[in-house]
């Protein structure tokens, strides 16, 4: 069997690990012309189930040493006011019952992902890996295999062919013309400002905060940290949230951090400070968008992973590790079929109905998140800010709604 995934990020060299990891040919086609085009930025916060699926997918010492690069980005999740009032604080080991160190996050820098996903595959006498050549489309040949043209006029068969290739896929739109990513008239303007890190510091601790106002939300998350010059350096990315009407609409980052701090102007002194310490060349304004609830299909040999079929807000934290579990679903079904144990179609079916299960309860949570963060007058945030009251002080409140998971 013979395995072509288009699109080499983390989804589709997770799976390429695991596959060669399992004895599969596989190979991996990435339109990017170097490793590092576009992954300059933000971490990955990692979850039990993308650490299992790591594990799973990757040879043991390449999984030994991405576990190095781990940092701890905790248990906790805290929901404060504008004032950085503690709302709620939602403890995953708390409300699990679990050791700490089975439900923590995990944060590890996207690149260093990456490098350490690529470690084995990128070499110039590597067939695995090929970089700079660009899906076009795929035909079904007449023997039940699959064939993938290029733009630069070569082909490639496969009996497998695995759509990897981000929320704009070129393989989904041949193979599913009708889905479509639907957007939800919000937006995230994003920022990081490089500090230095300081445990009594609300901003800077490492936990995961959420920040509430009467129309509008920020996220803040602090990241893993680097010894530099002796001292604990780290970043902290901030997020904030806002229905496309209510900011300037404009792409130049001086007026996107101005109009941000038009709007937080009475909030804590402290946010002021990280929006307007941070360099105005970080900061990006992100359309939110998601995919519909995902309906079933028939399987056959082209089946697609991660964001090209369940591309979600980043409102929940779980896309990354959702797109982890694809490639270690995905992984072992393929193991059952080249054993024998199953059909390919029989095979990919598990894969696909498996994933819908649990994307789906992904995408409307993350969906739910982001219009939560944007709708609602006056009342409607006091009743919240009273409901997070109440969560904190009452277990089992916390453990019935802020504690519920996506398996």
């Amino acid at each position: 069997m013979h395995v072509l995934i288009i699109g080499g990020g983390i989804g589709g060299l997770t799976l390429a690990k695991g596959l060669l990891k399992a004895g599969i040919e596989v190979k991996v086609v990435e339109r990017q012309m170097e490793k590092s085009e576009n992954l300059a930025g933000y971490g990955i916060h990692i979850d039990k189930s993308g650490r299992h699926a790591l594990r799973s997918c990757l040879p043991l010492s390449n999984w030994t040493h991405l576990q190095a690069k781990f940092s701890s980005a905790g248990t906790q999740l805290f929901f404060r006011d504008t004032q950085l009032q503690v709302l709620a604080e939602k403890d995953d080991a708390v409300l699990s019952e679990k050791p700490a160190l089975e439900v923590e996050r995990s944060a590890v820098g996207r690149m260093e992902l990456h490098d350490a996903l690529l470690e084995g595959l990128f070499n110039p006498s590597s067939e695995t890996l090929q970089w700079g050549r660009t899906f076009t489309e795929y035909t079904q040949l007449e023997d039940g295999r699959v064939r993938a043209y290029f733009s630069d006029g070569s082909h490639e068969d496969c009996d497998l062919l695995v759509g990897a290739d981000g929320p704009n896929s070129k393989v989904r739109q041949q193979f599913m013309p009708n889905l479509n990513r639907l957007d939800l008239g919000i937006q995230a303007i994003a920022g990081s400002l490089h500090s230095e890190r300081r445990e009594d510091d609300e901003i800077t601790d490492g936990a995961y905060q959420r920040l509430a106002e009467q129309y509008w939300w920020m996220f803040i998350s602090s990241w893993g940290s680097t010894q530099t010059d002796s001292k604990d350096q780290h970043y902290v990315l901030w997020a904030y949230v806002v229905p496309v009407d209510r900011v300037a609409r404009t792409s130049e980052e001086t007026e996107l951090k101005d109009s941000v701090l038009r709007n937080i102007s009475q909030w804590a002194p402290e946010l002021n400070e990280l929006v307007n310490g941070t360099d105005p060349s970080t900061i990006k304004c992100l359309p939110i968008r998601t995919m519909p609830s995902l309906a079933p299909w028939e399987p056959g040999n082209v089946t697609l992973i991660g964001d090209a079929i369940h591309n979600m807000t980043p409102m929940a934290g779980i896309g990354a590790n959702t797109t982890l579990r694809d490639a270690e679903v995905l992984t072992r079904c393929l193991i059952d079929v080249a054993a024998g144990r199953l059909g390919l179609t029989e095979g990919v079916g598990i894969y696909e109905s498996t994933m819908r299960r649990y994307a789906n309860e992904a995408l409307k949570l993350s969906t739910r998140n982001a219009i939560n963060a944007c709708e609602g007058g006056m009342a409607q945030r006091f009743l919240f800010r009273n409901f997070l009251r109440a969560a904190h002080s009452f277990p089992v409140i916390m453990r019935a709604t802020l504690g519920r998971q996506v398996e």
